[in-house]
C-alpha cells in the first residue's frame, strides 16, 4: 500500500505503521512516499524530523479522535446496493439539516438511523448530515476543519 504526506519543510519523514517505522523518501511537490504491507485496522501516522507520529491529514478514519494515529480502511469493503435508487425531483425535496450529535439522545449515526421514520412522517425527502467529518470532543457543529476525509467516530 502506498502511503503519501506532504510536508515540504520536513527533512526525514517517517510512517510509523503498527509501532514500526518505514522511512519515506521525497517525492514531487514536497510529498513523501513508502510502500509498506499494510491491512485494514493497522494504526498508523507520520513522524516528521523524528518527532512524534501525527495521524494523517488524508485519513479515511480516526478511531482515537484527531489526536490519535489514523486507521486504514479498505474503501472496497462496503457493498453498494442502490443502483437502482433514483433521487425525486428537486422541485419535491423537504431539506432536513441535522446534527447528528444533537438530534438524538445517543448523538450517534445508529440513533438518527433509527428516528428516519419520523422525518418521513413530517416529510422530509433529503437530510443534510451535519458534521460528517471527524472533530474535536463529542459534539461538534461541522465547522471544525480537521479531518476532512474522515467520518466521526
Amino acid at each position: 500500500m502506498l502511503f503519501q504526506v506532504w510536508a515540504p519543510l520536513a527533512s526525514k519523514v517517517s510512517l510509523r505503521l503498527n509501532d514500526q517505522d518505514h522511512y519515506m523518501t521525497t517525492a514531487d511537490g514536497g510529498w513523501w512516499e513508502v510502500d509498506a504491507e499494510a491491512e485494514p485496522g493497522d494504526r498508523y501516522g507520520f513522524a516528521l524530523d523524528g518527532a512524534d507520529a501525527l495521524p494523517d491529514p488524508r485519513s479515511p478514519f480516526q478511531p482515537d479522535g484527531v489526536d490519535g494515529l489514523s486507521m486504514v480502511v479498505d474503501q472496497a469493503a462496503y457493498e453498494w446496493k442502490d443502483d437502482a435508487w433514483l433521487p425525486p425531483p428537486l422541485s419535491e425535496w423537504v431539506i432536513y439539516e441535522m446534527h447528528v450529535g444533537t438530534f438524538t439522545d445517543e448523538g450517534t449515526y445508529g440513533g438518527a438511523l433509527r428516528k428516519l421514520p419520523y422525518l418521513v412522517e413530517l416529510g422530509v425527502t433529503a437530510l443534510e448530515l451535519m458534521p460528517v467529518n471527524q472533530f474535536s470532543g463529542d459534539h461538534g457543529w461541522g465547522y471544525d476543519g480537521t479531518d476532512l476525509y474522515a467520518p466521526h467516530r
